[in-house]
């Protein structure tokens, strides 16, 4: 079955009145800047030896330059994501954090590296609480030092690279420096996320508006843009480790900067940034038919979700059902209402928070929740896999400023990363040419509600719950099938099931699913992606109790799958991304 994305989008733009249809505003979606700039159709792309799939094409062809020199999964992963720091700076970056899962194919070891960012040691439960005691406003919140927390993507980085590096540490940061040297065209994304000012922050910050507003003027899609200072930063951090950037000047230049944002400062200081340690964790895995699926532990509450998701659904013949008829989104609906009722009240850090992650992944617990997916839509309610926990379900706001990589190497090892800056331009606090996260949003913002306390409530040295779901698919010899991600806030967990099922189940290529429109269900309403042949079984939803909203759904999925011994590389059509193999022309010039 072969899907060409044209005519899937096509589909759905022919002019349509359904009364029942609520096509959502844009400007309604504020907790939601990543928008859809542009459609581009992709083609999979084919490898023998090696692929990496990146939302760059500066960022994937790093990576298939380290990847040609015999580098690792590991080694690739930390190139591209230097590369996504200067030339998607909205989305993610040396700034902020990471979920990295590493498969290494000669001992059959799966692992993960947790380099989520955590709360300064002087945040406490109150650090977005106002003078009464209660929850600031949003967009009060993300903007300034307060919302900062510890970077830790780059001590992700150098724990990996000790273990599993096959190249110098150095050699990994020559295409970022001799790009942010020589400079980088601007993509029409980045000109476009930021005429559209969805932060308020990137206008009244002033290192940033500078950076972005040279003279007074928006850079513009097609222009070159340098980067000296990150290039610096990076020669320093290349030759002198990890210590040139959690100590020394650019520790303390951060310190500075947080403290003093001219927008509510933070308590950021020298001793949270050298006192930082990324984690090693084991990956949660269940399995799904004949198939073994591993995600990321907590604190990501997005891995634990698709598990239970695809458990769930294990439980309705989904290869039965056409791919995103009206059946199948209705029972994918409600298994994602009930997996985010669960997410919604357990998940948090497990060093700080009891968190049930073997009972919310027991196969007989899930198959008692199963019996709750019937044939009209239900407002789904936290289960009780164990009778002792009782807190208050969140109101964190996870925002899909957030970017995925995928790769394969030469030797079968294989890395699924998910990293992020959390908004669009994160804090907008920038620092030596990056911009520092602003991911302590992603925690409650109220420490109690009800009376009852939130597990993901602010506490020092603790990590936010997270939506990033990097996953890793094996077939039943143990063998690799599937390396799959996605940015998108809360829904990326549904953005990733989907995909997943739509590769097993459906038996589509790692594009085909990618390219299929997207639905979301956070336990609210179930959105149908704009523009695309969703739209057309709303109607049918609605009588199902559905209450049904058309919007941009602005996934950025990238996927390699492993099939008869090659490699198919996919990139979402929604985001600039591209799949490069060891087949590609390595001498093609970068096109947006």
């Amino acid at each position: 079955m072969q899907f060409k994305l044209k005519s899937l989008f096509a589909i759905g733009l022919f002019a349509v009145s359904l009364p029942t249809i609520a096509k959502e505003p844009a400007k309604v979606e504020t907790r939601e800047p990543e928008a859809t700039t542009a459609i581009v159709q992709k083609q999979l792309v084919t490898g023998e030896q090696y692929m990496v799939a990146a939302a760059n094409p500066y960022a994937s062809k790093a990576g298939q330059q380290i990847l040609a020199k015999g580098g690792s999964a590991v080694d690739a992963a930390i190139a591209t994501q230097l590369v996504l720091t200067l030339v998607e700076p909205q989305s993610s970056g040396i700034g902020g954090g990471t979920f990295m899962m590493y498969y290494n194919k000669a001992n059959n070891k799966l692992t993960s590296f947790d380099g989520r960012e955590t709360a300064p040691e002087n945040a406490d439960e109150n650090l977005f609480l106002d003078k009464h005691g209660k929850a600031v406003k949003w967009i009060e919140a993300v903007v300034g030092g307060r919302s900062v927390g510890v970077p830790g993507i780059l001590h992700a980085f150098a724990n990996a690279h000790k273990q599993y590096g096959k190249l110098a540490w150095s050699e990994l940061f020559k295409p970022a420096i001799k790009l942010a040297e020589q400079g980088f065209v601007v993509s029409p994304r980045l000109h476009g996320l930021l005429a559209r000012q969805l932060n308020p922050g990137v206008m009244s910050m002033p290192v940033i508006n500078e950076y972005f507003y040279p003279n007074g003027e928006l850079i513009k899609a097609g222009t070159v843009k340098k980067n000296q200072p990150l290039a610096d930063l990076y020669k320093d951090i290349a030759q002198q480790g990890i210590d040139a950037f959690y100590k020394g000047d650019n520790a303390k230049q951060m310190v500075n900067a947080v403290q003093k944002a001219k927008v509510a400062p933070g308590t950021l200081t020298e001793s949270d940034l050298a006192n930082y340690k990324s984690k090693q964790r084991d990956a949660v895995c269940i399995d799904y038919r004949v198939y073994n699926v591993c995600s990321m532990a907590p604190p990501s509450s997005g891995g634990v979700a698709v598990l239970q998701i695809l458990g769930l659904l294990e439980h309705k013949d989904m290869a039965a059902l056409k791919p995103n008829s009206e059946e199948a989104i209705h029972y994918f609906s409600q298994a994602s209402r009930i997996a985010f009722a669960d997410r919604n009240m357990y998940m948090g850090d497990p060093d700080f928070t009891q968190v049930p992650t073997k009972e919310l992944l027991n196969k007989k617990y899930i198959a008692s929740r199963a019996k709750l997916i019937t044939e009209q839509d239900t407002i789904a309610v936290a289960g009780n896999p164990v009778g002792y926990l009782s807190y208050a379900q969140d109101d964190s706001y996870e925002l899909p400023s957030t970017s995925h990589v995928s790769i394969v190497d030469s030797f079968g090892n294989a890395v699924s990363m998910t990293s992020s800056i959390e908004m669009a331009f994160g804090s907008t606090v920038m620092v030596n040419g990056f911009i520092l996260n602003n991911q302590l949003t992603d925690f409650a913002l109220s420490p109690r509600i009800d009376g009852k306390l939130v597990a993901n409530r602010v506490e020092a040295g603790k990590r936010p719950r997270s939506s990033m779901s990097p996953v890793m698919v094996f077939n039943k010899d143990g063998s690799l099938r599937l390396v799959v991600g996605s940015p998108g806030g809360s829904r990326i967990i549904d953005y990733v099931a989907q995909v997943v099922i739509g590769v097993l189940d459906w038996e589509l290529s790692a594009q085909e699913a990618i390219n299929l429109p997207r639905t979301t269900n956070r336990n609210d309403y179930t959105s149908l992606e704009k523009g695309t042949a969703l739209e057309a079984i709303a109607p049918q939803l609605t009588k199902r109790g559905h209450n049904v909203r058309v919007l941009d759904l602005n996934s950025g999925l990238h996927a390699v799958e492993v099939k008869n011994n090659k490699l198919y590389g996919g990139a979402d059509p929604r985001r600039e991304g591209v799949a490069l193999s060891d087949l590609t022309d390595k001498n093609a010039p970068i096109r947006f």
